[in-house]
Parts: C-alpha cells; sequence; structure tokens
C-alpha cells in the first residue's frame, strides 16, 4: 500500500485547495484480493446496515452497506491497520485520527442509478473541519462506469445541504428537515457554472476528499463492468459528536452527548495505534 511518507506537497495542497485529490495505487494487489473477498461475502449476506437501491429502469443492481468493520475482520483490519489511518492524519494535519464508519458502493455492470450531488457532512452527526473519505477502487473506474466528480473548492463554499435518501432504497429512510440547511443547487442541468474535476481510477486507486466538498457521480452504464467502491470515514483533532436535526441515524451514537469528543469503541481512534 502507499506509504505515508510517499504523499507529496502538491497532493496535500490539492486536497486543501480543491477539497479533493487523488492517490494512484493506493491499495497493492494482496489489498484489493482481500478487500474483493469481503465484499462478495457481504453481498452474498449483508450485515446489518444493509442499504441497497432499487435499480432504476430494471436493469443491474447497485448494493449499498456500512459499519462493515464492525462485522467483518478483514474490513477491521484494513481500517486500523492500513497505512491508511496514517495518510489521513497527514491530509488532515491531525495528531490523532478516528474511524468515523467504512461504506460499500457496488454498481453492478448496467445499473444506471445516478448518485445524487450532495456533500457528505450534513448526513453524519459531526462537526469540525478535519473530516475525510478515502473512496477505493475495486474495478477501473471511467465516466461511463461511475467515476465520481466534484466540485473544486466547494468545501469552502459554508453551505450545507439537505441530506435526501439516494433514490428507492431497502433499510432506509426519508432525512428531516434541518432548517440552517439549504436545498443543493442544479449542479446537473448547470454543469457548465463549476469547476468539476475527476479521474478515472484503476483498481488500488483512491478518491480523497473532503467531508463538505459537493460530489456526485453517474450510473455504471457497462454491460460487463462493476464498479466496486470501498470508502473509509476518518476524522481529525477537532471532530466532535454533533446531535443536530437531520443527521444518519444510522450512524448515531446512544452513548454520545452534544460537543462530546469521538474516542470510544463506536468512532475508534486508529492512529496512533494504540
Amino acid at each position: 500500500m502507499t506509504s505515508p511518507n510517499r504523499l507529496s506537497e502538491n497532493q496535500i495542497s490539492e486536497y486543501q485547495d480543491l477539497g479533493v485529490t487523488m492517490i494512484r495505487q493506493c491499495v497493492d494487489t494482496h489489498g484489493l484480493a482481500e478487500l474483493s473477498r469481503a465484499i462478495e461475502e457481504d453481498i452474498r449476506s449483508p450485515g446489518p446496515f444493509y442499504h441497497g437501491y432499487k435499480s432504476e429502469e430494471g436493469s443491474g443492481r447497485f448494493h449499498g452497506n456500512l459499519r462493515l468493520w464492525e462485522h467483518d475482520s478483514t474490513f477491521r483490519k484494513f481500517c486500523f491497520s492500513s497505512p491508511l489511518p496514517q495518510i489521513a492524519a497527514g491530509f488532515l494535519e491531525s495528531q490523532k485520527v478516528n474511524l468515523l464508519y467504512d461504506q460499500l458502493f457496488v454498481k453492478e455492470p448496467g445499473t444506471l442509478n445516478r448518485t445524487r450531488w450532495h456533500n457528505d457532512q450534513p448526513y453524519w452527526p459531526i462537526r469540525g473541519w478535519q473530516v475525510m473519505s478515502f473512496w477505493i477502487a475495486l474495478d477501473p473506474v471511467s465516466r461511463d462506469s461511475g467515476a465520481l466528480e466534484f466540485i473544486a473548492g466547494s468545501h469552502r463554499w459554508d453551505r450545507w445541504f439537505q441530506p435526501k435518501a439516494f433514490g428507492d432504497t431497502a433499510g432506509q429512510d426519508e432525512y428531516t428537515a434541518n432548517p440552517d440547511y439549504e436545498p443543493m443547487p442544479d449542479i446537473q442541468n448547470h454543469r457548465g457554472d463549476y469547476e468539476i474535476v475527476s479521474w478515472s481510477l484503476e483498481p488500488g486507486d483512491a478518491y480523497v476528499f473532503h467531508g463538505l466538498t459537493v460530489h456526485g457521480s453517474g450510473g455504471n452504464q457497462h454491460q460487463s463492468r462493476r464498479r466496486r467502491g470501498y470508502a473509509i470515514r476518518y476524522t481529525g483533532d477537532d471532530a466532535v459528536y454533533d446531535t443536530r436535526v437531520g443527521t444518519n441515524t444510522g450512524l448515531c451514537s446512544e452513548t454520545h452527548h452534544d460537543g462530546m469528543i469521538l474516542d470510544s469503541d463506536r468512532y475508534p481512534v486508529v492512529w496512533p495505534a494504540s
């Protein structure tokens, strides 16, 4: 896997300026094989936070799940013991890193579902600036197979957009409206008004992006290529629990109160390693 020492100043400045960057060969072939086996097992027998999406036009299949690390040793080892926590510390410029949760997205061939434009942090019961995600590709990813697209600099807009459910889903309710949020602009029909950045990925490459960076993706139009993505969300020193209205209930904690530091079995410290 990518060594934390391989991070370039350009990658860190790109993350800070654009709210997103990309790491080539972030995960090696052994790590990809381990993740692939764990992903297939989750598809066969989904964990308790499965939230698959109904296929549009009756084609394909969109498998989703989260908090996999709590129920599968392969995902747990990857979230805790890979170089990713230390790499996250470099991007976050943080003295410690907590695991918020992990998430799986599998768009099978011919799955035309778009992933709506959104920013992540409004969905999460967390406040603070040091919040980020890795999105690791298990397959070649291109625009026509559903590459993620990002609005450059949107993490610095100081705008929180109202969460919405991602289509017709199993196990996902609509989100309570938060009066401090605003509707997402119609980016898709006004793409020329924004600086949109994206990269094609090879297996093992990863997007790295801030929790407030606006992003979305198209469907997987390939008829023979899957689009498997595994995301891990990490936080840094300034992140605390937030009880505001409208977050994802599946990511909340019954033992945290507003403003409480995250350090716990629910949001474990993963760097420095204990």
